[in-house]
């Protein structure tokens, strides 16, 4: 398997050879986490409909709930307008965060309240 040579050459990566992934709830929009894919995540993921991301303190692949138990049914991926950043739409199979917390922003520090001026 390889990615399709039309969306390998859009996509624009670090420096890594990696694109950010931002991961929200399909239902909900809820940002539930960021990861990062190379180019085989990004194909497994799309070939599998599991959410598949590359982890950069390993060096290697892993399927979201493989694990756990708390899987990832992609629903829907999308490419920005400067294709540096994938959008993965999922329906989420239990808490989305390591921490055990639903989003991986749950119970982390607030650096700016919404009616902050």
């Amino acid at each position: 398997m390889s990615l399709a040579p039309e969306l390998a050459q859009r996509l624009k990566r670090n420096a890594d050879g990696l694109v950010c992934a931002v991961v929200v709830d399909h239902a909900t929009s809820d940002v539930l986490m960021v990861a990062w894919m190379n180019d085989e995540a990004l194909e497994r993921t799309l070939t599998t409909r599991r959410g598949t991301y590359f982890s950069r303190s390993r060096r290697e692949l892993w399927v979201k709930g493989e694990t756990s138990g708390h899987v990832q049914h992609v629903r829907e991926v999308r490419l920005d307008c400067d294709a540096d950043t994938l959008l993965v739409r999922v329906d989420q199979t239990g808490p989305a965060c390591h921490t055990g917390t639903r989003t991986c922003f749950d119970g982390g520090e607030r650096l700016l309240l919404a009616d902050d001026r």
